[in-house]
């Protein structure tokens, strides 16, 4: 196994009884993530950010992995979370977002809600179709990290994608679409009106297929698609603060009108 990249470790903190579990995206690491995932702990809440397999070290390590591999990690980390917290929200960017709807739609109720920033939820067809020989014939293509638009920031992922995980990608993709309907949970979706990576109609996608009643939807007007380290970071920081708030409060409300009326019998 060789050695994890400097800054794409795995970010953790204990903190409340609400937990957040951070899903980073295809290619990437923790490290697009961290700042939030920081921002999140400095709020005191507990908070988890898994390095997926296959990620943070090598191209070629992620070409021995597939979708389940990346899912039986967010999976079993949001269990763990789930042992140590009352309540637990999943967050993503791309196809972290990806792997959080899946994660809504399998848990239900174990998953309070979802917050996403420019959820992957397609893949360009021709490319699908090319992959379909072409994995064994090429091993890698262009990477797709670091589409940033603030000057300065940089991305921590490969500069080359493995033609067999994309391959694996475009099935999760099409595995996550069909289960859309099954998600429920209070949904924060964020998305970049500029983005080279995932077209902005994946967005309208999930928007137009999930059962969740209690929906936001936010542009954000200033990033590309890495936008957790981009101009309108802050922004999704502070909406997905007050978002976890919010329903958090809701939940707590109840109980604490059960204790008043149980105290003045």
């Amino acid at each position: 196994m060789p050695p994890i990249l400097p800054g794409a470790e795995p970010f953790r903190h204990d903190g409340s009884s609400t937990g957040v579990l951070l899903c980073h995206g295809f290619t990437g690491s923790p490290q697009s993530l961290r700042p939030w995932a920081e921002d999140l702990a400095g709020h005191g809440l507990t908070v988890s950010l898994p390095l997926l397999p296959g990620h943070g070290t090598r191209w070629e390590e992620l070409a021995m992995t597939g979708w389940e591999d990346w899912y039986a990690t967010v999976d079993r980390e949001l269990r763990l979370l789930r042992d140590r917290c009352e309540r637990v929200f999943v967050c993503g960017l791309s196809m972290g977002g990806a792997l959080a709807l899946r994660l809504a739609a399998r848990h239900g109720a174990a998953v309070q809600g979802i917050v996403l920033v420019n959820p992957a939820t397609t893949f360009p067809r021709m490319q699908g179709y090319a992959l379909t020989l072409g994995r064994f014939l090429i091993r890698s293509a262009p990477g797709i990290a670091n589409d940033i638009a603030k000057t300065g920031r940089h991305e921590l992922g490969y500069d080359r994608v493995p033609t067999r995980a994309a391959y694996a990608m475009r099935d999760l993709v099409r595995v996550v679409r069909d289960d859309l309907p099954k998600v429920t949970q209070p949904l924060l979706l964020l998305h970049s009106r500029t983005d080279h990576v995932v077209p902005p109609t994946d967005s309208a996608l999930v928007l137009s297929r999930v059962s969740s009643t209690d929906v936001t939807e936010t542009v954000l007007e200033h990033s590309f698609h890495v936008a957790t380290l981009d101009h309108d970071a802050e922004q999704i920081f502070a909406d997905s603060r007050g978002f976890i708030d919010r329903l958090t409060a809701a939940e707590d409300a109840p109980l604490s009108t059960a204790r008043s009326a149980r105290d003045s019998a």
